[in-house]
């Protein structure tokens, strides 16, 4: 096999349930270009068929690396057999010949003395998993570091957004180590992309139509393509979205492909962050370091109070959507206030136009004081009747009942509700007459809401959703990069994802 060093960032994980199955993802993956494998044989039903089949495999795929695993039932694999029998089968794969064999400490543990059997013929990786959550880091690795193995591979679960730091932290402190660091689960996805970067030999990525062996994992496409882990520099800089949820965010597309068509070494992650842990994301956030992320629900107003500095607009709108690090200093605005204005203006003078606001919540207000601020006459109405006038005091603008607007009609619609969003697509806060010749919907997914279709039909302008979303992102990219932002290549990185998302 060859040094560690200059093994593949991406590993497959291959967990099948038979030979045949197996064998059919391996050559599709090796046909795609992928030359490093995972062989999990104690998925198989007949552990023995898959180490004998790895032969033939490699006759036919030479160039590839497989590294073989068996990982007992007892430490959360599906092998039920003893140590003896593991062992024996992993010496049966690395006869056939795989180049690595994947070991859990556990087992490592008790039969030390039979590992060295395996040295010289086959590179031993010694693993620790933890199901539950990310244990000191220094206790863990003392541990796995006391058994003589060419690569450390430490798993965990992540619980909180710095668990991700501290995993990827002993990547970065243990260079000479060959450790493989990643943390499990969707809040720990950043460490699957960012571990190489820190230091970490490989990471783990599913195979192409099938699931993978262990929760947050993505695909090697998603990986090499729009996180170009095979490419980042220890130099790159970090960006990315905060949310909860965030897994279907098309932001990561978006700003991946941004960074790609300027040449920016950098990467935009996708990190869940509870409301409950949002300081300790900024603790992990300064010490990753963080260069700059994006801030959406439910975090746009108590963002407000970690941060050191806040343009006016934002602050009296009461949110921000944007965060970026200058000079030490968290600092924050909001671009969604462009995100409004510039689709609009390009098609009306805002200057004295009626705007009609549907909705009380953060959108509706920054739509409010953004429009104010240009000159509009604003009219709200929502749902909360109540919300509805207090938040007509702060802009000064009329507030009415969803009852009162029968007799009224406006130059511009702004809709600020999550109503038709999907998967909620068949909603929509006007049954009738939409009462404005313009209409923005705020919604982006799906691209035209019940809303939209209802206004095109009625002959009225419609402004998508995803034209506020991609004015605010190009804001984003350009104060982060102070490079003019590639907006063609962001329009169709959007439409692709959310054309993948239905």
């Amino acid at each position: 096999m060859a040094q560690t060093r200059s093994l593949p960032r991406i590993c497959i994980a291959l967990g099948l349930p038979d030979v045949p199955t197996l064998l059919d993802h391996a050559r599709r993956e090796a046909e795609a270009g992928e030359t490093f494998l995972e062989f999990r044989l104690d998925f198989l039903d007949r552990p023995c068929q898959g180490a004998d089949a790895i032969r033939g495999f490699l006759d036919q795929f030479p160039d590839l690396i497989v590294v073989a695993t068996c990982r007992r039932h007892q430490n959360h694999g599906k092998f039920n057999g003893s140590i003896e029998e593991q062992l024996a089968i992993l010496d049966r794969a690395v006869a056939n010949g795989a180049q690595a064999i994947d070991i859990e400490i556990e087992t490592a543990e008790a039969a030390e003395d039979r590992l060295s059997y395996f040295r010289g013929r086959a590179q031993v990786v010694v693993s620790y998993h933890n199901y539950e959550a990310t244990p000191p880091m220094d206790t863990i690795l003392g541990r796995v570091m006391k058994v003589q193995a060419d690569v450390y591979k430490v798993v965990t679960t992540a619980r909180k957004p710095s668990d991700n730091l501290r995993v990827l932290a002993a990547a970065k402190a243990l260079p000479k180590s060959r450790l493989v660091v990643l943390a499990m689960g969707e809040l720990g996805f950043p460490t699957r992309v960012l571990s190489p970067v820190f230091g970490g030999v490989y990471t783990y990525a599913t195979p192409m139509q099938a699931e993978g062996t262990a929760a947050g994992q993505v695909s090697a496409r998603f990986l090499r393509h729009l996180y170009r882990v095979e490419k980042l520099r220890k130099s790159a800089k970090i960006y990315g979205v905060i949310a909860d949820p965030v897994r279907h965010s098309i932001s990561p597309a978006v700003h991946n492909r941004a960074f790609q068509s300027r040449r920016v070494d950098a990467v935009y992650l996708p990190f869940l962050v509870s409301p409950a842990y949002l300081r300790d994301f900024f603790a992990m956030a300064a010490k990753l370091p963080l260069t700059g992320f994006s801030v959406t629900i439910p975090h746009k107003q108590k963002i407000i109070r970690y941060l050191d500095a806040v343009d006016p607009l934002a602050r009296r709108i009461g949110a921000v959507n944007t965060v970026w690090r200058k000079a030490g200093k968290w600092r924050g605005t909001n671009t969604d206030v462009a995100g409004i204005t510039v689709p609009l203006a390009k098609i009306l003078r805002l200057q004295n136009a009626s705007v009609l606001i549907v909705g009380n919540g953060g959108a509706a207000r920054g739509a409010a004081c953004a429009l104010s601020d240009a000159g509009a006459k604003i009219t709200l109405v929502g749902r909360n009747a109540d919300r509805v006038r207090a938040l007509s005091k702060v802009c000064g603008a009329e507030a009415l009942g969803r009852e009162q607007l029968g007799s009224r009609h406006f130059d511009i619609l702004v809709h600020a509700t999550p109503l038709g969003m999907y998967p909620h697509v068949n909603e929509c806060f006007f049954q009738g007459e939409v009462p404005a010749e313009v209409v923005f919907d705020m919604v982006y997914n799906p691209l035209e809401t019940r809303l939209g279709q209802r206004a095109r039909e009625q002959g009225k302008t419609v402004i998508p959703g995803l034209e506020m979303f991609l004015e605010q992102a190009a804001q984003q990219f350009e104060l982060w990069t102070s490079d003019s932002a590639p907006r063609a290549v962001m329009q169709k990185a959007a439409m692709e994802a959310l054309e993948q998302q239905k």
